[in-house]
């Protein structure tokens, strides 16, 4: 036997071995967002899909699943095979919130396999030019809305979403009323509040971004366990007396229910390594996140905790599920 011979023989043989068939390239896999194209779950989805094409899958396409809150794109991945082809990039709300706010949810936590997350995010609190400058922190906000009822609004990207809840934990926290406005997303929210339609916003910290170093918007509280790199002069909620309100969401990587550990275990392994290159951390960066990467069993504690935990937040502050 020559030696092409060999190699050919070699890999037909390897080709039967499970462990090592998967070491090989998908030929097509695809990333699925429950988001519209151009919004930041799709950007993240995008910059993971361009380190995963070639090595995790020869074709590795990113497809956008939007509507409903992001409740599509769990629905499409519930649907597909558990053999690393589909994977689903999620903010933690559609799996660890949600069972508590809709209550026909099509789906469960059992439905999805953890896989490992991407990045993470904190929210904050900010406030436009209707707001009078003398408004520095959130003791100051609270103070200004009790005495300007009528006024005291915030909008938030969607109701039941973990802004909304953070907003509501406020009021309940406080004591002082604050009516909820809706949007769809950010971005029509942060127009208001730049036009001064309402009051104040809660939103992931880097909507904010580009528009606190012009002075439009200011921020008054961010909601991580310790204060934001990107508004290390702006104190946590914790600091300023309300530690119900310290929360980071998660981006988080699944396959469908039921995948097999070795599926698992390579689609984690290429992603943390996708996060962990420098133009990649950069990008998130941009964006307004924290690069964090941790392991399936690392996340599906997560899921698990989170899930039990955001139940008893949803009964305190009264929010009614919907349907």
């Amino acid at each position: 036997m020559d030696r092409r011979q060999f190699i050919t023989a070699a890999g037909a043989f390897a080709a039967t071995l499970p462990g090592l068939a998967l070491a090989q390239a998908l030929e097509n896999a695809r990333i699925i967002c429950g988001f519209p194209a151009g919004g930041t779950t799709d950007a993240v989805s995008r910059r993971i899909a361009d380190k995963l094409r070639g090595g995790y899958s020869k074709v590795m396409l990113v497809e956008n699943k939007p509507g409903a809150g992001g409740r599509i794109g769990v629905e499409e991945l519930r649907r597909s095979p558990p053999d690393g082809t589909s994977l689903l990039l999620t903010p933690a709300a559609m799996i660890t919130l949600y069972p508590h706010v809709y209550t026909k949810l099509p789906y469960g936590i059992d439905d999805v396999t953890p896989v490992c997350t991407a990045c993470r995010i904190s929210f904050a609190f900010g406030v436009g030019p209707g707001v009078p400058e003398s408004v520095k922190d959130i003791k100051d906000f609270l103070a200004w809305a009790k005495a300007n009822p009528t006024q005291a609004n915030y909008g938030t990207p969607g109701a039941g979403s973990p802004p909304h809840l953070l907003g509501m934990l406020l009021a309940k926290e406080s004591g002082v009323p604050l009516s909820h406005v809706p949007y769809r997303g950010s971005a029509p929210g942060l127009q208001d509040l730049l036009g001064g339609q309402v009051a104040s916003m809660s939103s992931p910290i880097g909507d904010y971004l580009p528009y606190i170093k012009t002075g439009k918007l200011r921020v008054l509280a961010t909601s991580g366990p310790k204060r934001s790199a990107f508004t290390p002069e702006v104190a946590t909620y914790t600091e300023q007396g309300f530690k119900a309100l310290e929360m980071q969401e998660w981006y988080g990587f699944f396959l469908p229910g039921k995948a097999p550990a070795d599926v698992v275990n390579r689609a984690a392994s290429a992603i943390r390594a996708a996060v962990q290159q420098p133009d990649v951390a950069e990008a998130f960066t941009q964006l307004g996140f924290e690069p964090f990467a941790n392991t399936p069993a690392e996340l599906a504690k997560a899921v698990k905790d989170e899930n039990a935990a955001w139940g008893p937040i949803v009964k305190r502050v009264g929010f009614t599920p919907e349907t």
